[in-house]
């Protein structure tokens, strides 16, 4: 099936905002899909179209690469990039880019390869080689393409160089994620010498993702003062790397012509756009509308993905067990990285079991009413890594009515990472 987002009736029904009349919105849901075996997850067309178009007014006109490892739907990805305001994909492997780059054009690896069966598979298809950007933020990995693929042998491998965001405060040390070891504008200058001066590659991007402001939530639930002291220090990482980007680029651009300079993420897009060298952003989180993203001060999420769960068994009289639910997000064990029970309101998890592989119990006044057979609503706490738990999403139309389901990665037979 072929999603469209664009039509009048989602933009129509995204300005309704059905999604914040709680009970109506999960009741919808549920009616939806009660003919549906559980685990089912469910993608809001009007949540996705509202969340889209604020993505793309967040951007202030540059145009938003996708970040694919967000979404890991191919439907929803070529339907977005048809909206006014996207353009082009930030795959997570060169295996996946390259399945992508059989229907779109211009996808770009985010992170380095040493996948030497792909680079093969690469270095082999000029088409692919045309669409194919690969992430470089060191020699190496140059030396390792031309040990599969001599340049000689192969087309010309377009290159991006990744500048490493991260802020090093002389108060608060490395304040950031551990990414390119590249961080001064000279490093990077000697690093585009490095690729130009070899045959066989073409250098055509720049990359930097401040982790420490678009992926960190500034306004913590609960937590008014942490909240102040987080927007705080993202000021001060943001004008710092502001101006080291601004440096770093109009290095490189002495050496090459670069075609894009790719910055921020879904936290951070106003931002990021505000500075005259990035010439494309990039996002996806903020499409599906984790629960992790509820947590910004200066922009909300629709919960356009959401996954509900059988009730199966009474343990006590104020407790239900849930089939499944051990849908942990990645990054710091952290209760945050659960997902988080939506519908009924009330629920929590057991502190000693939290969300279980194959059980999940939940407590809480809502879960006297619940019986075998009833459903509860579940929101990840991150975007794509929903879809490696389904073969499947059930698109909801502006109605709220099931569509025919369409597969994820998974459901393609792909598995990436």
């Amino acid at each position: 099936m072929t999603l469209d987002v664009s039509a009048p009736a989602l933009a129509a029904a995204a300005a309704a905002a059905p999604w914040e009349r709680a009970e109506e919105w999960w009741g919808r849901c549920s009616e939806a899909t009660r003919e549906l075996p559980a685990p089912v997850v469910v993608l809001s067309l009007a949540a996705l179209r509202r969340n889209a178009d604020d993505l793309a007014r967040r951007a202030g006109g540059i145009p938003v690469r996708l970040a694919s490892k967000s979404l890991r739907v191919r439907g929803v990805i070529e339907a977005v990039l048809a909206l006014p305001g996207f353009a082009g994909v930030l795959a997570y492997t060169l295996a996946e880019a390259l399945w992508l780059a059989d229907t779109i054009e211009d996808v770009v690896v985010g992170y380095p390869t040493a996948d030497r069966h792909a680079i093969a598979r690469l270095a082999a298809d000029e088409r692919a080689a045309a669409r194919v950007t690969l992430m470089v933020d060191g020699v190496e990995q140059l030396d390792l393409v031309d040990a599969v693929a001599p340049p000689a042998s192969r087309a010309p491998i377009r290159v991006c160089l990744e500048l490493d965001a991260s802020w090093r405060s002389a108060a608060l040390g490395h304040i950031g994620v551990r990414r390119s070891p590249v961080h001064e504008p000279a490093e990077l200058r000697a690093l585009a010498a490095a690729v130009v001066s070899r045959p066989g590659f073409v250098l055509v991007g720049v990359m930097a993702y401040e982790a420490q402001i678009a992926g960190v939530g500034d306004r913590p639930s609960g937590r008014p003062a942490q909240g102040a002291l987080l927007r705080a220090v993202q000021r001060l990482s943001g004008a710092e790397l502001a101006e080291r980007r601004a440096a770093a680029v109009s290095a490189v651009r002495e050496l090459a012509d670069l075609e894009f300079v790719n910055g921020g993420g879904t936290g951070s897009l106003e931002r990021t756009a505000c500075e005259a060298v990035v010439t494309e952003l990039a996002a996806g989180s903020g499409l599906f509308g984790p629960h992790l993203f509820d947590h910004y001060a200066g922009f909300a999420v629709a919960p356009a993905v959401a996954f509900a769960l059988d009730v199966v068994r009474k343990p006590t009289p104020d407790r239900a067990t849930l089939l499944g639910g051990g849908w942990i997000a990645s990054g710091p064990a952290a209760a945050d990285r659960l997902p988080l029970p939506v519908w009924p309101p009330g629920l929590a998890f057991e502190p000693r079991e939290g969300a279980g592989e194959v059980q999940t119990p939940v407590r809480g006044t809502a879960a006297r009413a619940l019986r075998p057979g009833d459903r509860v609503w579940m929101r990840h706490a991150k975007a794509g890594e929903v879809m490696e738990h389904t073969n499947e999403v059930v698109p909801l139309d502006a109605d709220g009515a099931a569509l025919p389901a369409i597969p994820s990665y998974r459901g393609e037979g792909r598995c990436f990472l």
